[in-house]
């Protein structure tokens, strides 16, 4: 996180000790990991300037606090934290874009050691890394010139990592060949005459190499997985098509990293937890099955249980296994348990908080639900809008209807991104909400749609689900009622009942009336029975026709983005089981 600089004599004093700072910058992101954010925030600013790795670790923690709140004001620091690092990398005389096959000739002077060759691409990595973190600055505010302008920042990031992947994997294949050669006058008369821009020399050793294959391991795979969430349409608008997003290719890097001895090691086992356990699941990128990736995320805990044992991020994604395996009451003993051990740090305790409140929702315990998002309303400098629809749809579904009438007249002050989805969409539900005559019923229709677009209702339990569809099957709001169609096809599904589900999604599919106040529910109901109709043979052909339609026949609805991705992902899963 950027701070003050130290005074000018502490700087001579620490440019004068010697730091090894692949093992600092190792230690830094553990002390992270294991709850010391103060401890390891003060390592890396008191270095940052010393070193390319302190200052990328001081610029991932300011990039990691902006990722955990989505606050304006964390995004705008991290963004101007990594450029900072960018410049630092980009300070030699040469310039650090220069390609590295000319930087690695000049090595072969016999004035030039191995460690000049490490360090220039240590710091092409760390800026194909800083180009990475802000790449996904600009995806999570789900706008298009953002998606365009991380679309650019990515194509840059590529080639750098393909570089520099290429070339540390060639230095890599010299020192086996050379440890493979017979030892001599001979063979290292031969070994000169051969000598290539790819030689191992000087004091590279085979271990340096494998940290910096970790390294850009990290990043090439953290790549892959930004790429594989752009929704496909927006790729041709940016020119990426290129360079397709492989997930698996990216998930066996990260994979790679974080079994290496590079800093990035911890940060990218999180990155594997993170996709399992949020990406995943909310994106279906594995078809509709919220469950896929669970058995690695379990596996990689069990695995770190003994390294971080009191870690709150890991604490963090326990709960989140937990969640999506419908432990609902360990889930919320997790996120407590995190809560507490985040004491000093906000941004964890908010994320905890954001998932108490929806662990919440799924147990329909409305009252604690509205108190969680009541909280973040007035703590987290996020969304305060969003947060403000959620505590009044928890509030009014618990029964407190004059409470919650009060808090849908704040999320019209409290609105302030329009160009973001989420709080254009909170603002429209709270708008029409204060405008007919409210009720319980009403209320708790909003939380169950809320659920349903953040793909939580997997997440509930058949005795929840089918209270749900009760409260629901006695509604009678016409304006509502593609709405309330689309809903119980999501719940019938989730119970099992296939045929109901596919009746209540062509209910949702026909509904014209409420097209206006609810935009987002034909092209979601084609998706729904797309996706039901793909798991039969029979009516595969059919499926996929309702998918293309739910894609190419509908635009400009909510979280049109958002459904684009899983589409793209349900017909990639066709691909699979059928190839062309």
């Amino acid at each position: 996180m950027a701070g003050p600089d130290p005074p000018q004599q502490q700087q001579v004093e620490e440019k004068a000790e010697p730091i090894d700072d692949a093992e600092l910058a190792f230690q830094g992101i553990n002390m992270l990991l294991n709850n010391g954010f103060k401890e390891s925030d003060e390592l890396f600013r008191r270095y940052r300037t010393q070193s390319p790795l302190m200052s990328f670790g001081a610029s991932f923690v300011s990039f990691l606090n902006a990722m955990m709140t989505f606050e304006e004001e964390k995004m705008q620091m991290a963004s101007d934290d990594l450029r900072t690092t960018e410049k630092l990398c980009e300070s030699d005389n040469a310039g650090v874009i220069e390609t590295i096959r000319n930087k690695i000739k000049k090595s072969m002077d016999s004035q030039r050691s191995g460690v000049e060759v490490v360090d220039r691409l240590q710091r092409q990595i760390i800026v194909a890394d800083c180009q990475v973190y802000l790449a996904v600055l600009c995806f999570v505010k789900q706008e298009l010139s953002a998606y365009i302008k991380g679309g650019w920042i990515l194509r840059k990031a590529w080639k750098m990592f393909n570089k520099c992947y290429s070339d540390i994997s060639q230095l890599q294949e010299a020192c086996l060949r050379q440890s493979s050669e017979p030892e001599g006058p001979l063979a290292s008369d031969q070994a000169n005459h051969n000598a290539s821009p790819t030689d191992c020399g000087g004091r590279v050793t085979e271990e340096v190499l494998d940290r910096l294959k970790g390294s850009v391991s990290f990043g090439y795979g953290l790549f892959h997985l930004c790429i594989s969430m752009v929704p496909p349409h927006l790729l041709k608008i940016v020119n990426l098509l290129g360079f397709p997003g492989d997930r698996h290719q990216g998930l066996a890097s990260l994979a790679y990293a974080s079994e290496s001895k590079d800093m990035k090691a911890p940060l990218a086992t999180l990155a594997l937890l993170w996709y399992h356990t949020v990406v995943q699941p909310f994106f279906a990128l594995d078809g509709s099955d919220s469950h896929a990736g669970l058995l690695e995320a379990k596996a990689i805990l069990q695995k770190k249980a003994m390294v971080y044992p009191n870690s709150s991020l890991f604490i963090f994604f326990r709960g989140r296994v937990q969640r999506l395996e419908c432990q609902i009451n360990s889930a919320l003993a997790s996120f407590q348990d995190a809560l507490e051990f985040a004491s000093d740090q906000r941004e964890i305790q908010h994320v905890c908080l954001y998932e108490i409140g929806w662990c919440s929702m799924i147990e329909m315990s409305f009252e604690d639900a509205y108190r969680s998002f009541e909280r973040l309303k007035n703590e987290s400098r996020w969304s305060q809008c969003y947060y403000a629809y959620l505590t009044g749809v928890c509030q009014g579904a618990s029964g407190d209807l004059e409470g919650a009438n009060a808090v849908f007249r704040d999320v019209q002050k409290l609105f302030k991104r329009k160009n973001n989805q989420i709080e254009q969409f909170a603002m429209k539900r709270a708008e029409r909400l204060k405008k007919i005559t409210l009720t319980r019923e009403l209320c708790i229709l909003g939380v169950v749609e809320v659920l349903y677009l953040w793909k939580a209702l997997p997440n509930c339990s058949s005795s929840k689900l089918q209270l749900m569809n009760q409260v629901l099957q006695g509604l009678d709001d016409q304006s509502s009622l593609g709405l309330k169609h689309l809903l119980l096809g999501a719940i019938q599904k989730c119970l099992g009942n296939i045929k109901d589900g596919i009746q209540s999604f062509q209910m949702a599919a026909q509904d014209e009336y409420g097209r206006l106040n609810n935009s987002y529910v034909q092209p979601y109901s084609y998706y729904e029975l797309g996706c039901v109709l793909l798991a039969k043979p029979e009516t595969l052909s059919k499926g996929r026709s309702l998918l293309l339609q739910a894609k190419e026949n509908y635009t400009g609805y909510d979280f049109e983005n958002r459904l684009h991705v899983r589409i793209h992902s349900a017909l990639a899963s066709i691909k699979e089981v059928v190839p062309h």
